[in-house]
């Protein structure tokens, strides 16, 4: 799982002490505070991973399209 979920007083630890009490206390809803928080986190690391994606390639595409044009005045 992600590094930053797994260090001491964290909420994966939590989550997984919750699970660790039985499939009762999960099948009752105990955990899924628990599991929203987690939900909540990486979802907004692949936002911010997305976005840095979408940056990227759009520079990428950028430069493509200069190399392209460069290639079509040069003929």
């Amino acid at each position: 799982m992600h590094p930053h979920l797994h260090t001491k007083d964290n909420i994966m630890n939590a989550l997984d002490e919750c699970h660790a009490r039985g499939f009762m206390w999960k099948a009752i809803g105990m955990c899924s505070n628990l599991k929203t928080e987690v939900n909540k986190c990486l979802r907004s690391e692949r936002l911010d991973r997305t976005a840095k994606n979408r940056e990227l390639a759009r520079e990428k595409r950028q430069k493509i399209k200069a190399v392209w044009a460069e290639i079509d005045a040069n003929s």
